[in-house]
């Protein structure tokens, strides 16, 4: 078996590629794909050493696998952490997370501006099992410390945040949260690791719907969860009764996107500030939310939390819903589905995408206009996604 002794301090695009290899199979460059569920064991007392150990991924697949082990391991060196845990999806890792480390009576803040699946699990799911919920603007530190009672246990946080680009104060967040023994979490989805690590600002745990950007070809559905080994063996338990486990090939998958995730975080981010400072200057447009532009009122505290800004943006056409479909209709290059994150530019209208999960009256109060566009910018060539924008822009 070949052994390799790496170098400390890598930069990671080089983490990403040989943070796993410690892990080794043979001689094989690409990592195989451990398909089998279970495992033999040598003894009785073997198999209950095996039942019993966190994370042992060659005992019984919902346990953990080899395969998402290393992209586990991967994770963790780019977020900063101890350990990390794959999952079936963003929202099982998200959900598992939380039910971990709650109980009935006790209490969340949140912030208002979440993925919509987060706000239905917190406001409609929780409460019926008695776990009280809050809901602040996370454009201000005073909304969250107000928010704090005895009971609360967790801050969940994401920044920045789905639709609007709204940007949390992570420092100040952490801050605030071990002054009062109070547990944050980040979904990082957006940032990704490559532009912001919530870990190094103080920040217990970070969620990635790894279906996003990990993975980067819209072709897999998977999460995960990153923080301390003492905060995750306490998620692998609650796993362990509701078996959220991330497929090996799906980890596989995940694996081999994040091989890129420099490459195309990169791209991203250079062709979406190109397509949000067209935009801004665009007639047939009006609010334009991306954290990149010296417009938006948080940019300075984005610049100081992010090394890149992503590749993520809205915008509203103020002339209302039908402007918004007649706009995603008539583009050709761009397309109209949903997720983000991949290396295909992805539009929609989030007055629709959320109608699913949420009521008119909580669409309205996250501030999501009728007419507004959400844009995933992907790695064509930025004068593409450009002309495809006005083209379809000059039919409105």
């Amino acid at each position: 078996m070949l052994k390799r002794n790496l170098p400390q301090n890598l930069k990671p695009a080089t983490k990403a590629l040989h943070a796993d290899f410690a892990i080794e199979d043979g001689a094989s460059v690409s990592p195989p794909i451990h398909q089998s569920v279970t495992y033999r064991t040598d003894s009785a007392e073997d198999f209950s050493n095996k039942a019993q150990e966190p994370f042992n991924d060659v005992f019984y697949a919902r346990h953990g696998t080899p395969t998402s082990s290393r992209i586990a391991k991967v994770l963790a060196e780019l977020e900063g952490a101890e350990e990390a845990m794959m999952f079936a999806s963003g929202m099982a890792a998200i959900t598992t997370t939380i039910l971990a480390l709650v109980q009935t009576g006790d209490h969340i803040i949140a912030q208002k501006n979440l993925y919509s699946s987060s706000i239905s699990f917190l406001t409609k799911f929780l409460p019926k099992f008695g776990v009280d919920i809050t809901l602040v603007d996370q454009q201000s530190i005073d909304n969250f410390e107000k928010a704090i009672t005895p009971k609360t246990k967790l801050m969940l946080v994401e920044t920045p945040a789905n639709p609007l680009m709204k940007i949390t104060d992570l420092k100040l967040i952490s801050r605030l949260a071990k002054t009062h023994n109070v547990i944050t979490i980040c979904d990082n989805t957006f940032a990704t690791p490559i532009n912001q690590t919530p870990i190094t600002l103080g920040i217990d745990l970070v969620v990635h719907s790894a279906t996003k950007y990990i993975g980067g070809h819209h072709d897999l559905l998977a999460g995960c969860v990153v923080g301390t080994r003492e905060l995750l063996m306490r998620i692998w338990d609650t796993s362990m009764d509701l078996g959220p486990t991330a497929a090996p090939f799906n980890s596989w998958l995940a694996l081999r996107g994040i091989r890129t995730l420099k490459l195309r975080v990169t791209e991203h981010n250079t062709n979406a500030l190109k397509v949000a400072s067209y935009l801004e200057k665009h007639p047939k447009i009006g609010n334009v939310f991306y954290p990149g532009l010296s417009s938006h009122p948080q940019h300075k505290l984005a610049k100081q939390q992010m090394s890149g800004f992503g590749g993520m943006l809205s915008f509203d056409i103020p002339k209302g819903y039908q402007a918004g479909a007649n706009f995603l209709k008539n583009l050709n290059i761009c397309i109209n589905a949903a997720s983000l994150g991949g290396i295909d530019t992805l539009v929609v209208q989030p007055a629709v995408m959320f109608k699913a999960r949420l009521t008119d009256a909580e669409i309205h109060e996250l501030d999501i206009t009728p007419g507004m566009i959400r844009m995933s910018v992907g790695i064509e060539d930025v004068n593409d996604i450009l002309n495809d924008i006005d083209s379809a822009l000059s039919k409105i």
